[in-house]
């Protein structure tokens, strides 16, 4: 599936539901089935600065995709951190540094958080991009 047809999916996930106490709880939800991120990138290399909360992210190709874990010490950022590896994650480098992002305010996320956390929100997205830039990187080699 393209990041776009991913995207497409969640703002239709999103338009189902009548308010943000919903869609935050589909949120949290999310960040309950994030894969769990094994403690050795659990590090201050890999914590995301900007963000409020704690949020480690790591990434590793494979099969020429960037793969992307991640965790968060907080329950509504750890479902945010969720939300944007569905997105990017096991997606070719090139094509995560060109996606455009603007399937979070078609959702209306970034004007439902509070200034921190949208500041974390937009520091986790650049964090995902330069992990695939660095990756784009290594594969041409």
């Amino acid at each position: 599936m393209t990041i776009r047809q991913i995207q497409e999916e969640i703002i239709d996930e999103f338009s189902m539901f009548d308010d943000w106490m919903q869609r935050y709880e589909y949120i949290i939800d999310l960040g309950k089935s994030l894969p769990i991120i094994k403690d050795t990138f659990k590090t201050d290399d890999n914590l995301i600065k900007g963000c409020q909360s704690k949020v480690w992210l790591h990434s590793e190709v494979e099969n020429n995709t960037v793969k992307y874990t991640a965790d968060s010490d907080a329950i509504l950022t750890k479902g945010i951190v969720a939300l944007l590896l569905r997105v990017f994650s096991e997606q070719h480098p090139k094509d995560i540094i060109e996606a455009d992002t603007s399937f979070i305010d078609e959702i209306g996320l970034k004007e439902h958080l509070s200034p921190t956390r949208a500041n974390g929100l937009v520091s986790m997205v650049k964090q995902i991009k330069m992990y695939a830039i660095a990756q784009q990187a290594n594969l041409t080699t």
